[in-house]
């Protein structure tokens, strides 16, 4: 009777992953399978411009500083680059920590029109993209700015699933990770500005 409850309750665990699983795989094959093919290059291009953009973005922003001799804008440019770094350690930790196979190899329907030789969860390339996009939207904080970083970013994520190389939960935790990644160096700049100040030596008149 007790080995009857204990299987019964690793179902009943075991169940809503396989149900997420299901929907994951759904939404992929409604995206990748009935895709647009006209698509293939335009997304392509938006896949191969990640790792130039999300480099250009930080030196462009940390050179203008220095060309203008402003302090404020070098920073910006540094924890930009540093949203990067960070972004890049935690995927790639998790990547080889959850070690999931890309989806084209278990799912045979599945067309990829690229490949990919890391394991697949979770994205680098939106990882990448959501760092950039919200590093810029941080650092200058006009609708000019946010609403094209994150069109970008948000296409960025959709080309890894037409291509067929990602899941939809590898897109999700990936732009997580990135857009995290880019709070927290904001956050940790802002920490150590003010430690900074507070270190001062305060004036006697």
């Amino acid at each position: 009777m007790r080995i009857k409850k204990i299987l019964i309750f690793i179902l009943l665990l075991q169940s809503p992953t396989i149900y997420s699983q299901n929907i994951d795989i759904r939404i992929l094959r409604n995206i990748n399978i009935d895709r647009n093919e006209h698509l293939d290059g335009t997304f392509t291009t938006i896949t191969n411009s990640v790792g130039p953009v999300s480099l250009a973005a930080p030196i462009l922003v940390f050179g203008t500083g220095l060309i203008e001799k402003d302090k404020t804008l070098q920073q910006k440019g540094i924890v930009m680059g540093a949203s990067f770094v960070v972004a890049t350690a935690i995927t790639t930790s998790m990547k080889y920590a959850f070690n999931r196979q890309r989806p084209y190899l278990t799912y045979h329907d599945l067309q990829n029109i690229t490949s990919e030789n890391s394991p697949s969860f979770p994205s680098a390339h939106t990882s990448y993209a959501f760092s950039t996009a919200t590093s810029l939207s941080i650092a200058f904080p006009k609708w000019y700015v946010i609403a094209p970083s994150y069109a970008y970013a948000t296409a960025v994520g959709y080309s890894r699933m037409h291509l067929g190389v990602h899941y939809p939960s590898d897109v999700l935790a990936g732009a997580i990770v990135g857009a995290g990644s880019a709070f927290l160096c904001y956050k940790a700049q802002k920490w150590i500005n003010h430690k900074k100040r507070n270190q001062l030596p305060v004036k006697i008149h």
